[in-house]
Parts: C-alpha cells; sequence; structure tokens
C-alpha cells in the first residue's frame, strides 16, 4: 500500500471484514477497489467468496469515509470466469457439501442482485463471462478494457445464469440481443457492449483502463454523498420496478425527508451561493 493509500485507509472509521478472494485498497478518497485475486483460476469464485462478498459489501454501505466502490479482476486475462465449475462439479459429488452451494440473497458477489446504498463500478480488464458478466450487469457503471469480452456461456455448459444477469440484461439491450447472448452464447467485444448500452465507455487502452475507472469513481467522491445515494436509489429502481411512478414513490417515501433534513443539502446550497466549493460531511441516510 503507498503512502497516498495508507493515509486513505486510516481515514476509515471501521475495519473491512477479512478477505481470501479479494484485495482491498484505497486509490483515492471516498473510493475504495475491490480487485478479484484467483487469477489462476480466471478470477472465478467459490462459493464461500460470495458469502465473503456480502459482507464486504455490507461493510462499504455503512463505512462512513466511503462513497464510491470499483471491482476489477487480478491480471491481464479476466476479469472473472464467473463460477468456479471445478469446485462446482467436486461439491455435487458429495451429497453434504450441496447444501452449500448457494449464494447470498444479493447474488453472484453479492452485486448481481444488490440493492444496497453505494454506486459500484466495474473496470472490466479481460473477459467476463457467466457470473462475471453478471456482476458487470449489477454495477452501477462500467468501464472496459479494449480487449474485454462478455457471454453468458452457461447453456453449453448444462447451466443457466441464475443470479439476476438475464432480466437485467433484457432490460438493457432489449430481448433479441439478451436471447442471443444467453441463449446462442453470443460473445461482445467491449466496443458491442458500449454500443448495446451495457458498458458506458471502453479506455484509450488496457493499461489506463484502471486509472479512467478511478477517475470517474473519483468524480462521484465529490458529489453530496446523500445526493448520490438518493439518485441512485431513484434510477435503480427505475430499472427493477414495472411502473415508473412506483419507482418514483418509493425513492421519495424511503428518501425525500430524510435529503431534506440531513445536513448536506444545506451545505450544498451554501456552498453554491458563495462559489465555494462543499465540504460535505458522512452520510446519515
Amino acid at each position: 500500500m503507498s503512502v497516498d493509500q495508507f493515509a486513505m485507509a486510516s481515514t476509515l472509521e471501521t475495519q473491512p471484514p477479512a478477505q481470501s478472494s479479494y484485495i482491498l485498497s484505497y486509490p483515492a478518497p471516498h473510493v475504495l477497489l475491490i480487485t478479484i485475486n484467483r487469477p489462476t483460476r480466471m478470477n472465478s469464485l467459490p462459493y464461500a467468496s460470495h458469502w465473503e462478498a456480502e459482507g464486504l459489501m455490507s461493510w462499504f454501505d455503512a463505512e462512513p469515509s466511503l462513497r464510491v466502490a470499483v471491482v476489477t479482476g487480478a491480471g491481464e486475462k479476466a476479469f472473472s470466469a464467473g463460477q468456479d465449475l471445478i469446485e462446482q462439479g467436486e461439491t455435487k459429488k458429495k451429497p453434504l457439501a450441496r447444501q452449500m452451494m448457494m449464494h447470498p440473497p444479493s447474488g453472484f458477489m453479492a452485486i448481481s442482485r444488490r440493492t444496497g446504498k453505494k454506486p459500484v463500478i466495474a473496470a472490466v480488464n479481460g473477459f467476463a463471462l457467466g457470473g462475471g458478466f453478471e456482476i458487470v450487469l449489477g454495477c452501477d457503471m462500467v468501464v472496459a478494457s479494449p480487449t474485454a469480452s462478455f457471454g453468458l456461456p452457461e447453456a453449453k455448459r448444462g447451466l443457466y445464469a441464475g443470479a439476476g444477469g438475464l432480466s437485467r440484461l433484457v432490460r438493457i439491450t432489449g430481448l433479441p440481443i439478451a436471447t442471443e447472448i444467453a441463449v446462442a452464447g453470443r460473445v461482445l467485444t467491449a466496443s458491442e457492449a458500449f454500443r448495446f448500452n451495457i458498458i458506458n465507455k471502453v479506455s484509450v487502452t488496457p493499461a489506463t483502463l484502471i486509472d479512467e475507472t478511478i477517475a470517474l469513481a473519483a468524480s462521484i467522491g465529490d458529489m453530496s454523498p446523500d445526493a448520490v445515494i438518493v439518485t441512485r436509489s431513484g434510477l435503480r429502481e427505475s430499472l427493477e420496478q414495472g411502473s415508473v411512478e412506483r419507482a418514483s414513490q418509493i425513492t421519495q417515501d424511503k428518501f425525500g425527508r430524510a435529503l431534506a433534513v440531513a445536513p448536506n443539502m444545506m451545505i450544498g446550497l451554501e456552498a453554491f451561493a458563495k462559489k465555494q466549493k462543499p465540504n460535505w460531511v458522512p452520510s446519515k441516510l
């Protein structure tokens, strides 16, 4: 950890839970970088790692000093190849162990079905396949390396993408493209994923991926943490709910008054009037 990262880590009010599959770092103020650290298995994830991530993401939402997270994969080849199919095949042979073959309610890596409060950005450094692609689909924004690729190959393995990715893929791309990806096994390049609105941008080079993603995350870190939480809720509810009006009402009921009485609204308005940069306080929402 660099001196700057050490200083950022020292601002944490609480400490993260222990991790065996992920490396945590703090590359910019208010930014958590989560690196999936299983490069010898193409960053595929065993079942226990999803429950580790459940605790990690709950801690991230509750830690006052953090406002946005970035998730990426170790190495250059893979963001994540999804579920560790070697472990899955071995576990299926053990009747008692089958009970452990479950994801938390928040889904794959606790992101694919996550509700949560704070935004998560994917920095896709290689292929994102199966559950790895479902992680991407559960993120709020995505930056991809020019060498990244995206696919749901579960049908080729006698499985299906059951961690929430199918529904979200249809909402994002529409039924024909989603069917071609999930049923016909089409793998998308980074440029195709951009064209189908799955990602926000393609990085200039593979080497600049993390820096470009951290810059995007840092821009969120400069915003009111209260306003980011509430605005994200409005956007996510619009994706998840069948009714546009119902989505708006859920966010209003949940956060409308809380935002109005929280100090950051007045801090922002006063800073605007004085033409100063606001000095936000940690969110209590």
